[in-house]
């Protein structure tokens, strides 16, 4: 399937689920959903997967219908508050073949009714994983401001993101030069991006380009939890 851009109906499918989250409602449209969001993203997954082997051949670019790159629509209302059925967001995460969650490193591509942008890196890594990147961190510094201060990454992606510890965790030097970033509870980087891309047939272009940028950071991680990139 060709890739030919997200057309205007995903966003106006996205607001329309938000005012109408309800399975009666996405039933009676489940055609509007999976011709403006399902099918232009798996479009979109599948124009991906040459463009992502260019920057790493471990990153899995998976257009599968079900269980592939595309998050599922469905939320599980088990948990929390919410018992709303329906995501109202298109969430496509590029994973690390050996990665089985969201919070494995890996590229993260997100719209919603109000924004549009890409993540590197990881987010809500488990405490074992955690460790070993902020141990990687402690122990290597200057492959890690080589990684952080690359200056192609910083000029794409600007400063980490991500919510940090208060204290620095035990173990760690409080006193250590990057103290700072082994606070980090996610190693992400984050660009907003126009809305007006969406549309864009070359949009697979503009976002390889982007994600190539956050190699260093990928890289760092990746080798922090001995896999390959």
């Amino acid at each position: 399937m060709a890739f030919n851009g997200f057309p205007p109906e995903t966003v106006k499918f996205l607001v329309a689920l938000e005012k109408h989250n309800d399975r009666p409602w996405f039933q009676a449209n489940k055609a509007r959903y999976e011709q403006f969001v399902r099918g232009p993203a798996l479009a979109f997954i599948e124009a991906m997967g040459p463009r992502l082997e260019k920057i790493s051949l471990f990153i899995d670019a998976d257009p599968s219908p079900n269980g592939g790159s595309l998050r599922r629509i469905y939320r599980d209302t088990r948990f929390g508050g919410d018992k709303q059925p329906y995501k109202t967001n298109i969430g496509i995460q590029f994973r690390h073949e050996r990665g089985d969650d969201i919070h494995a490193p890996g590229f993260y591509f997100h719209i919603d009714p109000k924004e549009f942008f890409i993540c590197c890196g990881m987010w809500r890594p488990d405490s074992a994983t955690l460790t070993a990147v902020r141990t990687r961190i402690a122990e290597r510094p200057d492959a890690w401001k080589l990684a952080r201060d690359d200056k192609g990454f910083v000029k794409t992606w600007g400063q980490l993101t991500g919510d940090r510890l208060k204290r620095p965790p035990r173990g760690f030097d409080p006193a250590g030069p990057y103290i700072e970033d082994i606070q980090f509870k996610d190693y992400l980087g984050l660009v907003d991006l126009p809305r007006e891309q969406l549309g864009s047939p070359k949009l697979p272009d503009v976002i390889a380009k982007i994600l190539a940028a956050g190699s260093p950071l990928m890289k760092f991680l990746c080798d922090a939890l001995a896999l390959p990139y």
